[in-house]
């Protein structure tokens, strides 16, 4: 993620973000860092992002641009800080184990 000044223009991975998330939860998600500091109009954002689907996508641009903003001043990183917005969600999909069908799916018991 990179932070430019400019007029507010958010670009991942070369597309516009109206075009890249069509969601308007997900477009909401990806500016809140920028709309609680008030910096929405400041900055220009480019991002490159890569794996997991559109939520987390969306999640870890969220993370991304904080971490970004926090960099900027002390004061910004602590309203970031109180509203939740770096710490890093990580949560890992759970390794599958052998004798089982899946991570936790067992399989079919028979009686007889």
């Amino acid at each position: 993620v990179r932070l430019l000044p400019g007029e507010g223009k958010i670009t991942i991975n070369g597309r516009d973000l109206d075009e890249y998330f069509p969601r308007p939860a997900y477009r909401t998600s990806v500016r809140s860092p920028l709309e609680l500091l008030g910096s929405a109009g400041r900055y220009d954002v480019v991002a490159k992002i890569e794996g997991g689907g559109p939520t987390g996508q969306a999640e870890a641009l969220r993370h991304g641009i904080a971490r970004a903003l926090a960099e900027e001043s002390q004061e910004a990183r602590s309203e970031l800080k109180a509203a939740g917005m770096l710490t890093r969600d990580s949560r890992a999909v759970e390794r599958k184990k052998y004798g089982l069908k899946k991570a936790r799916k067992r399989p079919q018991f028979s009686k007889r």
